[in-house]
């Protein structure tokens, strides 16, 4: 087996986050059409709402994925949390982000995925390991 990288492991466990969050927050018709992206700074990003980062991104989803991933590792690396790296984790926080942001499209983004971050921790320390 090859040991995969953390950055790895993130990018696994968030991709099932991050599109099951953008396909709730995207209108059939915008998925359709490829926009330019706009992209934002880690300090712009970390102070953007849940809609202003979707419109920063140009409603895209592989841009807002890369908003969401670049949020969940500065979270990781602040908490001192090392995420797992298993399909249904990453599908358990998509879910958690895609509920979370759609409550409230207001809020930071920071704050759901930061949320998202802890919330998938801790529900992965709680499973018995196999």
């Amino acid at each position: 087996m090859i040991p995969s990288s953390p950055m790895l492991r993130l990018r696994k466990l968030t991709t099932c986050a991050v599109f099951a969050g953008t396909l709730a927050l995207t209108p059939v018709a915008l998925r359709a059409q490829t926009p330019a992206a706009t992209t934002l700074s880690t300090e712009q990003l970390v102070t953007s709402t849940v809609h202003d980062a979707w419109i920063a991104s140009g409603k895209d989803e592989t841009v807002f994925f890369g908003m969401i991933e670049t949020l969940a590792e500065l979270s990781a690396k602040n908490r001192g949390i090392t995420l797992p790296d298993d399909a249904a984790a990453g599908k358990r926080m998509g879910e958690y982000i895609k509920r979370t942001a759609k409550a409230d499209t207001d809020q930071l983004l920071y704050v759901v995925v930061d949320k998202a971050v802890v919330w998938t921790s801790k529900h992965a320390a709680a499973k018995p390991a196999n």
